[in-house]
């Protein structure tokens, strides 16, 4: 297998500099060792002008089956070994497949990640980039190639390979010579190496080894700040995860939250009310996204809250509030995007936050559409306009992690009234408040949902306006605060004030 990545520079910013990012010099022929072979990284060309590197991935076809021993190690799926010839009689020595995205996760790991100590500058900053592979696997032929690719900024040549050149009229072969090049301005050496690490195992809808659970998390990280938004998202994660409906309906799930954080990419408020912050008057008015927040920071106030959750954190807003109160001893901001959290980190500036003021506050990563342990024994849980950017028939397994695993003794959601969309003029009849809202609820709607919920998870649930209550279609934002039924339950406040009183 073969690969070559080639850049442009000029002396200022000498093409050389990609030896730095991917850590290893031009002037060596290196090899690395892997459980399937030899991989070498040569220099073809290396000057100010243009440089060009190559990764030779020579496989042991003998030591793939036995690494193997029938895991899916052959071009059967499922982990059904081929025939006994064709195991060893293949074409995983000379064309691009999973072994070499493995490959090049391993020679150029650094580099995937966009580390460079020597070049932070550089690794940071977009190529210019060609890159070639003369023998792809295409299932699905030059079409999928482009329609792979293309959405992410390159421009694909995709030269079909004829069966066999002396007898044209057999045709091409499932195999293409591949050329992806890219202006400078537009990726990263990172970004293209992940691109990479993700689409050479789906074009050849196949992998050498066995797909496990972890390639979900494999293939998020991969795929952070593209897969979530790529019109073939389906194809690629099915194909990268063998097909194994389990998994791929957990990237899904997934990566449809991940979308929540990554809508917004200028930082404001939050996503759903661009129409309500555009106003021309000289005294502007309080914006929802503040006014709801000061609502929710309200109802956790009177509930008597200490330990907080903030399920869909997104950027982090609601935490920062609530960091500034010393009656929330533990706050955790949850979301389903690591873009998001590091986001919000930058936000908080808990890289320079005091200890005793950052041992009150945990960012991690969680899907709500699934249990998590982590989840129980807070007092209080809020998912501000969260619901709304889930598919209805995923709302039971969202409602089922917070009501029914997790069980806080107060659970606030907030989400937009659909009724109050008439009131902005400059949002189009019959449209929801953002492009990614699946559903947007009328006030009869919403309290019927949140009655439902309440009832079947044994808790008493009340209902208060957002932002201005017009008399006819109601408030902008509705609120739902869900009070668990066990009388016996205790928040931390109210532990020590019983501590204090003994």
């Amino acid at each position: 297998m073969f690969l070559t990545i080639s850049t442009t520079g000029t002396p200022e910013r000498p093409a050389t500099d990609l030896g730095f990012l991917l850590h290893k010099h031009p002037d060596k022929a290196q090899a690395f060792s892997t459980s399937y072979g030899t991989a070498h990284v040569v220099y073809p060309e290396a000057s100010e002008e243009r440089c060009t590197a190559a990764l030779l991935l020579e496989v042991d076809p003998v030591a793939l089956v036995r690494r193997g021993k029938g895991k899916g190690n052959g071009k059967g799926r499922g982990g059904a070994p081929d025939a006994a010839l064709a195991q060893y009689v293949n074409d995983r020595p000379y064309a691009a497949s999973s072994l070499l995205a493995v490959a090049l996760s391993a020679v150029f790991s650094s580099a995937m990640r966009g580390v460079c100590a020597a070049r932070p500058e550089r690794a940071a900053r977009p190529l210019p980039l060609r890159i070639e592979v003369p023998a792809l696997p295409a299932r699905g032929g030059a079409e999928l190639v482009r329609g792979l690719f293309e959405p992410l900024g390159w421009t694909v040549q995709a030269t079909p390979v004829p069966l066999d050149e002396r007898f044209p009229e057999w045709g091409d072969s499932r195999y293409v010579r591949l050329v992806l090049d890219v202006p400078e301005g537009k990726l990263t050496l990172g970004e293209a190496l992940r691109h990479l690490y993700v689409l050479l195992p789906v074009l050849d809808d196949a992998k050498h080894y066995w797909v496990s659970p972890d390639e979900v998390d494999k293939l998020l990280r991969a795929g952070e700040g593209w897969l979530a938004v790529h019109p073939e998202q389906q194809v690629i994660t099915n194909r990268y995860l063998a097909r194994r409906w389990s998994l791929t309906r957990e990237a899904t799930e997934r990566l449809e939250l991940v979308r929540l954080a990554d809508a917004d990419d200028t930082d404001v408020e939050e996503i759903d009310n661009a129409v309500d912050e555009e106003s021309d008057t000289e005294e502007k008015p309080v914006p929802l996204a503040v006014r709801r927040r000061t609502a929710i920071l309200a109802e956790l106030a009177a509930s008597g809250a200490a330990r907080v959750l903030d399920l869909g954190c997104g950027q982090g807003q609601l935490v920062q509030e609530l960091l500034k109160d010393v009656r929330y001893t533990e706050i955790v901001g949850v979301d389903v995007s690591m873009r998001a959290l590091t986001v919000a980190s930058r936000r908080l500036k808990l890289d320079r936050m005091g200890e005793r003021r950052a041992e009150r506050v945990t960012l991690m990563q969680g899907s709500l559409a699934y249990t998590d342990k982590r989840l129980k024994g807070y007092d209080a849980a809020v998912l501000s306009e969260v619901i709304e950017h889930l598919d209805v028939e995923r709302l039971p397994a969202l409602e089922y992690a917070v009501f029914g695993s997790a069980r806080p003794r107060t659970v606030l959601v907030t989400t937009p009234n659909v009724e109050y969309n008439v009131r902005w003029e400059t949002l189009p009849a019959g449209h929801v408040r953002h492009g990614d809202h699946r559903f947007e609820w009328t006030r009869e709607e919403f309290r019927a949902w949140a009655h439902r919920v309440a009832e079947r998870h044994g808790y008493d649930v009340r209902f208060e306006p957002v932002g201005d209550d017009d008399p006819e279609v109601g408030p902008p934002t509705q609120l739902a605060a869900f009070t668990r039924q066990d009388k016996n339950a205790t928040t931390a406040n109210d532990k020590k004030k019983e501590v204090r009183a003994a």
